[in-house]
């Protein structure tokens, strides 16, 4: 088996790494550990040097956001498979194993591990869960996760699948693969970087898959809680990003029907007296008018890319959660997959 690498990015996290470096330590020992450090003003750097001296440090220059500190980080790792974990994640017991395997068919560029919370460890974990898929209009979710609606795990998911998408929580990945598709989108900052550079990989040819048999709890919320008006709003703007840079078919009938269906999202958190979010749905709307050339210009460089990727949902998601009141993953019509 090839040598793996484990890439952290810490940023003010001494916390996390004190309560989280200890079981990537004990269970990850045939692989190599970096901590990648985006310019930390806390003394966590020096915390990993005195307790963890066989862990290697790269440091950023600045704070890069998730997206741009891992591409500066992954210049620095000569390892071909890299696991891309967050610091708020506790491994278990040969995790590692069952992931590397399935890297061993040269098709697939990346997969990840099941996702469980760390606080309640019998559900599935919002950011990933059991693997991510996308709908007929690019809205996100999981297997065990739809929307704000997690499943407990009992053991229904247990099955290797192909997906549209790997969570950026933790996942391996091919290196050469990654530098060669120059990585995140910095553009993005942070969320859903993960899923754009998935999509992108999948238009290439090649393909990701959950590994159900490893298994990891995510904190989540670590560097930025989850009803965040700044993640709502990076949100839903990177989820428009990636679809001008992404959508195969006419571009502007798709984003104005995905903007107008933002715009009643937005209604809805101004109805419900979240007027902090429909403030940040709009501003997610103004950066596209003010970033759309830029994107735009992303979209011609990735035409040469023509695979059609896997794990779309032919149907609405919003649809199928808001008005049928579906709330796990099984429930879905089954005829409306498109692989």
């Amino acid at each position: 088996m090839e040598t793996v690498a484990i890439a952290i990015l810490n940023f003010n996290g001494k916390s996390h790494l004190e309560q989280f470096l200890p079981s990537v330590t004990k269970h990850s020992a045939s692989a190599k550990i970096y901590v990648i450090d985006n310019a930390s003003a806390d003394d966590s750097v020096s915390f990993i040097r005195s307790s963890y001296p066989e862990i290697e440090i790269i440091i950023n220059e600045s704070n890069y956001g998730f997206a741009g500190g891992y591409n500066q980080g992954m210049l620095s790792i000569s390892e071909e498979l890299v696991v891309l974990l967050n610091s708020d994640v506790e491994v278990t017991e040969n995790w590692l194993i069952p992931l590397t395997a399935a890297m061993e068919n040269k098709t697939i560029a990346g997969c990840q591990p099941k996702i469980k919370s760390f606080q309640n460890r019998d559900s599935f974990e919002h950011a990933g869960a059991c693997g991510g898929f996308m709908d007929v209009d690019y809205f996100p979710f999981c297997r065990g996760r739809i929307f704000n609606a997690v499943e407990v795990d009992s053991k229904q998911y247990e099955t290797e699948l192909t997906v549209f998408w790997v969570s950026g929580a933790a996942f391996m990945i091919r290196n050469s693969v990654f530098q060669e598709m120059n990585g995140f989108d910095a553009d993005f900052f942070a969320h859903m970087e993960e899923i754009d550079l998935c999509w992108r990989i999948q238009r290439s040819g090649l393909a990701f898959k959950v590994i159900p048999s490893s298994t990891v709890y995510h904190l989540g919320g670590g560097t930025m809680r989850y009803e965040s008006p700044t993640k709502l709003y990076l949100n839903f703007r990177n989820n428009l990003f990636m679809l001008i840079k992404n959508h195969p078919g006419f571009l502007f009938p798709k984003l104005m029907r995905r903007m107008a269906l933002d715009g009643i999202a937005a209604f809805k958190f101004l109805l419900e007296g979240k007027w902090k979010f429909f403030w940040v749905v709009f501003l997610a709307h103004v950066a596209i008018y003010s970033n759309f050339s830029k994107m735009y210009q992303k979209r011609r460089a990735l035409k040469k890319y023509k695979k059609k990727p896997k794990g779309i949902y032919s149907g609405s998601i919003l649809w199928a959660n808001f008005i049928q009141r579906v709330k796990t993953f099984s429930a879905l019509d089954q005829q409306k997959w498109q692989n």
